[in-house]
């Protein structure tokens, strides 16, 4: 069979595939060009399907993203000032307090995680560890454990936030302070960045968010939910902890207060391509498209929930947020 042929028959499958999920199929050409996302670490796994998903629809679009921890992403834009379209981030917060209202003026929240510890059947102490105990087993000497870097990325400021959440709810003061003493060597840029260390065995444990533990098919320990950061009604308990990472600019200190996790997204103000962003957006915030693909990642959609700058919001992106 031709080339041309075997081309045609696959693009024939795949609408075949699409009209069986009942899901209306329509090959949108109108929109083309580069397409530029910055995202955090823990969002690979499902914006590399969403967008696999999109391009089959949008197919002149070529989407180009660009993972980091979150504070890397915002970093980018102010600092490096390198062009992007849309940036989404692991916590909401980093839109608000580093990109608004130079760089944007509005933060949609779509989505929600939670901390685990996650582990291997090859991990020192795995056939015993549990969440009563985990504190202890991750202190002792022949145990490394794996966390991403506080200045970099949410997930690393959230790490600490619960050994201080930990340290009140075990009532063991020192917790916090012993655990972040240790093996220091094993910070990381990115929550992601962990999990090579973990499968070639350089480390027993990593802080992580459910999601990518879910989506790499590892063992993970579940939180009490007084110290997870994933109980929406927690969220004052939340904040009786709070974390210092550098700010926007060099020198300065930014507080991090805890709160239940929030992801955020948002379109720069100088997007090169706000057409294409703006068809990726509402793909990515609709429950039944990109909404249903951040379910089976293990990142529940929020979605309609309150935004940062409502008003300021495209008319086309409003029903996605509560004012």
């Amino acid at each position: 069979m031709k080339r041309k042929n075997i081309s045609t028959v696959l693009f024939g499958c795949l609408v075949i595939a699409l009209s069986a999920c009942h899901q209306p199929f329509h090959v949108d050409t109108n929109v083309n060009g580069k397409l530029i996302i910055f995202h955090a670490g823990s969002l690979s796994v499902p914006f590399k399907e969403i967008a696999d998903s999109f391009m089959v629809i949008h197919p002149n679009i070529e989407l180009m993203l660009e993972p980091a921890g979150s504070v890397q992403c915002a970093r980018k834009i102010t600092e490096l000032k390198q062009p992007c379209d849309i940036i989404a981030v692991s916590d909401y917060l980093v839109i608000d307090k580093m990109l608004i209202p130079e760089y944007t003026s509005w933060n949609i929240r779509f989505a929600t995680n939670e901390m685990v510890i996650a582990y291997n059947e090859k991990s020192k102490f795995s056939d015993s560890i549990c969440h009563r105990n985990w504190y202890a087993i991750l202190q002792k000497n022949e145990v490394a454990y794996g966390r991403a870097d506080p200045n970099s990325d949410p997930c690393g400021y959230r790490t600490v936030m619960t050994l201080n959440l930990a340290a009140i709810f075990y009532d063991k003061p020192d917790l916090a302070g012993n655990m972040l003493k240790k093996d220091t060597r094993f910070i990381r840029p990115k929550e992601v960045d962990l999990l090579a260390l973990l499968e070639t065995h350089t480390i027993d444990y990593i802080f992580i968010y459910r999601s990518v533990a879910v989506q790499h098919g590892l063992r993970y320990i579940n939180l009490p939910d007084e110290i997870n950061l994933k109980d929406p009604g927690r969220a004052d308990h939340y904040r009786q902890v709070s974390v210092e990472i550098t700010g926007k600019k060099p020198g300065e200190i930014e507080i991090i207060q805890g709160e239940p996790m929030l992801y955020g997204v948002t379109l720069l103000r100088n997007a090169p391509n706000k057409d294409a962003a703006m068809l990726f957006l509402e793909y990515l915030l609709t429950s039944e498209k990109g909404g249903a693909i951040m379910e089976r990642n293990g990142q529940p959609s929020v979605i309609p929930t309150q935004a940062t700058g409502w008003d300021s919001i495209p008319a086309g992106l409003k029903r996605y947020a509560v004012n």
